[in-house]
């Protein structure tokens, strides 16, 4: 161990960590959970460091040589050579102060070695420098937008993109099966497979659409506010500077919040996100369940579509394989939707002119994208790709199916549509056989009007 100081006194520290006092102090804090800010924070808190130390040295802010080290200590933050001396549970102090704090701690004891110092030398310090017209309460939520929209861009959005180019190839592949519809779960007028198909290819895509719409308001970021939103201890346009080298970087089109009272006091920005994360987990819920659905049985059961055997689903009963696939997709979209539950009441509990849940708020966030994208990607590749039409099932309830009758109302009307369905019920026969032996219509008729493969068509079948 060594010794460490911050403003309260004296903190015994690992004598290799690169972490001081103040980071110690909110470690014995805070022994809450085993969870920890993801490896997208840490770059994002990492970037924005490096960024603020390489305006900061040439405008003269801070000394020359040691913004240089700073850029380069930070530089490994973002890149993952130091993440093990990130070491604080996401449950700590609301602001995340203790997080900025142990970044700023981190990279001074880095800088200083690399100016050949010693670790708690302190050749470079954690606030005058590395901190350096910042505070915890811009850096933060700056950090969680940087971090946010690098994952939607580019972990999530590929992953759903694929995962609707998959669903549109198997609406096209299964364009000619015709099958029942369902409405309440009970019985409806034909579709094709592929217009189910078609349909959840669409409803990932307005997904994606959704997401791609909330990025403009996480690109705009609260860096400049400082403390209250005033911008106390920030020099003119020294934000702005250090927006601009980290959009130069990421080359993302990062810039300056509006109003940074409203950036730092509220989350909206990333309720918002969540929401479009929550919408997105309730489609890929809905096409997973429907799977499950139509691929039950495989006997007894719908079994339109026969799902990729991928695991013995069962200890006891032998040869059972289970839709694990669509199983798995649903529990990550109950997880998503959790999340964003916890993220709606975080963001809701600001308080004046700063938010105290943004540690929660960033993990479920940050976990809700990487969820949904692991999640599609593997539900696509082991899934989706290996799914097979049960043409002969399909068409075999499609043809046992009494509401076809539907197709027959221009033609003998509503009242004794009713009638004949519910005679074809009772009696186990086929509808039209039944409007045939009441004399509404010829067998020529009743064979042409129910074409089951022209009602996918829409229109009033002649």
């Amino acid at each position: 161990m060594r010794i460490e100081r911050d403003s309260m006194g004296e903190v015994e520290v690992p004598a290799d960590a690169y972490y001081g006092a103040s980071t110690q102090r909110a470690v014995d804090n805070f022994p809450i959970s085993d969870l920890r800010f993801s490896r997208r924070f840490i770059w994002a808190l990492g970037l924005l460091k490096g960024s603020a130390a390489r305006v900061s040295g040439p405008a003269g802010y801070i000394d020359a040589d040691q913004a240089s080290a700073i850029a380069s200590a930070a530089d490994e933050v973002s890149a993952g050579g130091l993440d093990e001396q990130f070491v604080l549970d996401v449950f700590q102090t609301g602001s995340g102060t203790s997080t900025n704090t142990n970044a700023n701690e981190v990279i001074a004891n880095r800088a200083t070695i690399l100016l050949g110092g010693s670790l708690g030398d302190r050749i470079v310090h954690p606030n005058d420098s590395v901190n350096f017209g910042q505070s915890s309460n811009d850096v933060i939520p700056a950090t969680i937008h940087v971090a946010a929209v690098a994952a939607i861009r580019e972990d999530l959005l590929p992953k759903l993109e694929a995962l609707a180019d998959s669903l549109a190839a198997k609406s096209i592949e299964f364009a000619d099966v015709v099958k029942s519809g369902r409405t309440h779960l009970m019985d409806a007028t034909p579709v094709t497979l592929g217009q189910e198909f078609g349909g959840y290819a669409t409803q990932v895509r307005k997904g994606v659409e959704r997401l791609t719409k909330v990025l403009p308001e996480l690109e705009e970021l609260p860096l400049g506010g400082t403390a209250v939103g005033s911008g106390l201890n920030a020099p003119d346009g020294f934000a702005a500077a250090v927006i601009a080298d980290m959009a130069s970087i990421t080359g993302y089109p990062l810039r300056e919040a509006d109003d940074h009272f409203e950036a730092q006091a509220a989350k909206d920005a990333t309720v918002s996100a969540s929401g479009a994360l929550k919408t997105v987990a309730t489609s890929l819920f809905k096409i997973a369940n429907d799977l499950r659905w139509l691929s039950s049985g495989p006997r007894t059961g719908i079994a339109e579509i026969r799902l990729p055997s991928l695991q013995p689903g069962s200890s006891i009963m032998p040869g059972k394989v289970n839709p694990v696939m669509s199983e798995m997709m649903m529990q990550v979209c109950s997880q998503v939707i959790g999340n964003d539950t916890a993220i709606t009441w975080g963001g809701a509990n600001g308080n004046f002119e700063l938010n105290v849940m943004m540690p929660l708020i960033v993990h479920n966030l940050l976990e809700s994208i990487s969820l949904l994208a692991n999640a599609a990607d593997t539900f696509r590749e082991r899934c989706i790709e290996g799914i097979e039409a049960n043409v002969e099932r399909s068409r075999e309830l499609a043809e046992a199916n009494i509401i076809v009758v539907t197709a027959l109302n221009p033609h003998i009307g509503y009242d004794k549509g009713a009638i004949a369905a519910k005679e074809a019920f009772n009696s186990g026969r086929n509808v039209g056989d039944v409007v045939i032996e009441k004399g509404w219509l010829t067998a020529e008729q009743v064979a042409e009007l129910l074409d089951i493969k022209r009602m996918t068509e829409g229109g009033v079948i002649e």
